[in-house]
């Protein structure tokens, strides 16, 4: 707590106006109140970290409060225009970045979010003039991968498809099945299955009547490790894959081998000498720490290489967490989902082919 007070002194203020042109000023937008409060505060250690170890004495942060909220978006937006700043990295909600973006959009300034996934804020880019990059993956990239990365690795297993009925599981097992169609492929079983039961022992005895070696399953974590873990008898031998719900807690154990389509755990992406740098203060690198980092390194490199405002698509930024390109609408270039395998303990990459 003592290096964070110490690092918010020295960083939120920014500098006098005289001295404006000659200073890298970026505004950090988190919820540092209310419920989202400490998703918040993942934001403003990461930033203010990436502002301390970039060694520039230009960079300073002004920070403000977004709440989450409308009415908080558009106060912290007029906040960070009074501060002067050249761009401004944040928001983890949706309502608050709606209500910021025209403010800035007025003053020129642009916006990297570092949490907001929902497909419309870049899909209106063009039609808004919002000037909007998401650092963070579309809403859609879970469902695109899915489908790429197992139509890849399965091309010549016997699959099948199966959701619980939610919008989000029938989704997800959806793009796999127009995926596999595109690629001239064909799941041996489509279904839904009756989620919250304690064995799925019916649906697998009906997996395995339909020949089916590997199971894609849209549905919430608990299901799935029930279904990987009935289809792991020696009888069935069925592997399950499934998206990024399976990182969340549970109290049923997966089976080793059931794969997942997830974004990676950052820290483990993370240069060392970054990760380093964290230990050594005692600060835990999860949620949003290192995409706010990142936020902050490709801030700084926009502001000192005269990208902005709206300069930044199509160029590669260097990163703590790897090489950074948003495409024209201000989206990643590259799908940052990927493949990986359960080993019993932990989730290791799979090389897809």
């Amino acid at each position: 707590m003592r290096f964070l007070a110490a690092i918010f002194c020295a960083f939120v203020a920014s500098a006098p106006v005289s001295e404006a042109g000659a200073q890298a000023l970026i505004g950090v937008a988190a919820p540092l109140s209310g419920p989202s409060a400490i998703l918040g505060q993942q934001m403003r250690t990461g930033a203010s970290l990436a502002a301390e170890r970039l060694r520039d004495p230009s960079v300073r942060l002004a920070i403000a409060d977004d709440g989450c909220t409308a009415q908080g978006g558009a106060r912290a937006a007029r906040e960070l225009l009074a501060a002067q700043v050249q761009v401004v990295i944040g928001f983890l909600c949706s309502e608050a970045l709606e209500a910021a973006l025209p403010i800035l959009k007025q003053a020129n300034i642009p916006t990297i979010t570092v949490g907001i996934r929902t497909d419309s804020i870049t899909d209106r880019r063009n039609r808004t003039g919002w000037l909007i990059y998401r650092l963070g993956p579309r809403a859609d990239d879970e469902r695109e991968a899915a489908g790429q990365l197992l139509t890849r690795l399965w091309q010549r297993d016997l699959f099948a498809i199966v959701d619980d009925g939610t919008i989000y599981g029938r989704e997800l097992a959806e793009s796999l099945r127009i995926a596999a169609e595109q690629a001239r492929l064909s799941p041996v079983f489509v279904d839904t299955f009756r989620p919250q039961l304690d064995n799925q022992i019916a649906l697998i005895g009906r997996l395995q009547r339909a020949g089916a070696t590997r199971a894609f399953v849209g549905g919430e974590r608990d299901d799935v490790a029930v279904i990987s873990r009935d289809a792991a008898h020696p009888e069935a031998n069925i592997i399950v894959a499934s998206g990024e719900t399976l990182r969340s807690a549970g109290e049923i154990p997966l089976a080793a081998g059931t794969l997942m389509v997830a974004l990676p755990e950052w820290i483990d992406v993370a240069l060392p000498e970054v990760a380093k740098a964290f230990a050594d203060r005692q600060l835990l690198a999860q949620g949003y720490v290192l995409p706010a980092y990142a936020a902050v390194e490709i801030a700084h490199t926009a502001i000192a290489g005269q990208f902005l405002p709206s300069g930044l698509s199509g160029r590669d930024f260097t990163t703590a967490i790897g090489t950074i390109r948003f495409d024209e609408n201000g989206d990643l270039g590259e799908n940052p989902y990927r493949l990986f395998r359960f080993d019993g303990t932990r989730f290791t990459e799979v090389a897809v082919p």
